[in-house]
């Protein structure tokens, strides 16, 4: 064991010193808090390049239902016609030239006329504008009130709660669950792959270099390849939690200096709000309903908190750190066993199929998993040591009994002694053996291979 610890020490050390273990500790977070900071600004900033549209409005009448707003500015061209319009349109200073036909209450069709693509905002915003007003011209026309059309619309929302085992009940969030859910199995899936590529990728290096024949002189090949498997696991937990520490640094800094201010500026008119989001959505602006004035801050807090509260975030950390170790320390051993058995990474292609088929498989089962996870598959495949890192990982936010995560675990922690020992055969011959293409059948012979 002491050799083991010794081999662990120079594994982590080693690679920690690396310039790249250094860049890719400080960039992925950069980058990945870069992404989130710049997809916040992006989905709450606004285009404020004022934009004037010309109108030729053959009807004479629609023209009317288009309001100006802050910018977005409408005018009409009275006396022209479209060729007309489109001949001066260089020098207009226009962004467009929006035709309404005279007979736009048969077609339900306008054209928009630009020397560049409009944008989606501005075409919305006039579709619906123009879209609520001939849906009031015919309620007119049917001698059916606004309001009466109002009060015979039914506004219906489904609020998801879940019983605990003390028998509360608590309001749920099935999207926040799903994401949770999907985030943990990807996250593992990548982890697994990339470190346990990283101890085959050594144990090619140290094989080719023949430094392995000097360390195995003193240290034996199990004990070799179980210090080098926790030496990087140890490396890959050290990466991830500073990984969390500074994504949550560089957001919170980012988010500070170029992310919206929302505890700053309270907003004092959210009818405003919900009607940009119902342009977008192509909803009429006529059914919203007065919405109560409150902050952007306290609504998506409160969201937040009541969507989280079923969602035992203890259990998931700990079952995340379970099963990336147990994961990791699974697909490790066979990473290994195929590094030693190969002497260039050009030779692994043939052995790393039925390695990463089952990685793969999981990553497919969780999408399933995530939408029914409580049926068949999502159970059997987070059963099996192969997959269930992944789709149990899924299943948790969601709730699963705890026999089947302790089911699931002791499987993965006997099929790990399986594979370290089986991946410990090959890799105890496969380690000095050099020069030669290595076939299934001489992989089959080093295992029956006695002490």
């Amino acid at each position: 064991m002491k050799k083991t610890i010794i081999v662990l020490k120079r594994e982590f050390i080693s690679r920690v010193k690396k310039r790249s273990f250094l860049i890719m500790t400080l960039l992925a977070p950069l980058l990945m808090a870069g992404f989130i900071v710049g997809y916040a600004y992006l989905i709450t900033s606004k285009d404020k390049e004022e934009k004037k549209i010309g109108i030729i409005d053959q009807s004479m009448v629609v023209f009317e239902s288009l309001k100006n707003n802050d910018y977005i500015k409408f005018e009409l061209l009275e006396g022209k016609t479209l060729k007309e319009a489109r001949k001066d349109f260089d020098q207009s200073g226009l962004y467009a030239i929006l035709f309404i036909p005279s007979n736009i209450t048969i077609t339900n069709k306008l054209q928009l006329y630009s020397d560049k693509q409009p944008s989606e905002s501005v075409k919305m915003y006039i579709k619906n504008n123009i879209k609520s007003y001939l849906e009031d011209k015919r309620l007119v026309e049917e001698g059916i009130s606004k309001e009466v059309l109002s009060s015979l619309k039914v506004k219906l929302s489904v609020d998801t709660f879940k019983w605990t085992d003390s028998g509360d009940e608590v309001k749920s969030n099935t999207g926040i669950t799903m994401g949770l859910g999907y985030f943990a199995g990807f996250l593992i899936y990548m982890f697994v792959f990339m470190y346990g590529a990283m101890v085959m990728r050594g144990v090619i290096e140290e094989k080719t270099s023949r430094i392995v024949e000097v360390i195995v002189s003193s240290v034996k090949p199990f004990q070799l390849m179980l210090g080098k498997i926790l030496g990087v696991a140890l490396v890959g937990l050290t990466q991830f939690v500073a990984w969390i520490i500074l994504i949550g640094v560089f957001v919170t800094v980012g988010m500070q200096v170029f992310g919206p201010d929302y505890s700053a500026n309270k907003i004092s008119n959210q009818q405003e709000i919900v009607q940009n989001v119902m342009s977008q959505q192509d909803i009429n602006l006529n059914t919203v309903q007065e919405i109560p004035d409150q902050t952007a801050s306290d609504s998506f807090k409160d969201v937040l908190i009541s969507a989280t509260e079923s969602i035992n975030f203890v259990v998931i950390i700990l079952s995340f750190i379970f099963y990336f170790v147990g994961g990791y320390l699974l697909y490790a051993s066979l990473f290994a066993a195929i590094g030693s058995a190969v002497d260039s990474e050009t030779d692994t292609q043939q052995f790393m199929m039925p390695v990463t088929i089952p990685l793969i498989i999981g990553l497919l089962v969780m999408v399933n998993a995530i939408q029914n996870p409580d049926g068949a598959l999502a159970f059997w495949f987070s059963i099996i040591p192969f997959t269930s890192p992944i789709v149990m990982m899924a299943r948790i936010p969601f709730g699963v009994p705890y026999w089947e995560v302790i089911l699931s675990m002791v499987l993965l922690i006997i099929t790990f002694l399986g594979a370290t020992w089986f991946a410990a055969k090959i890799y105890r011959t496969g380690i000095l053996m050099y020069g030669k293409k290595v076939s299934y059948g001489e992989i089959w012979k080093w295992i029956k291979f006695k002490n």
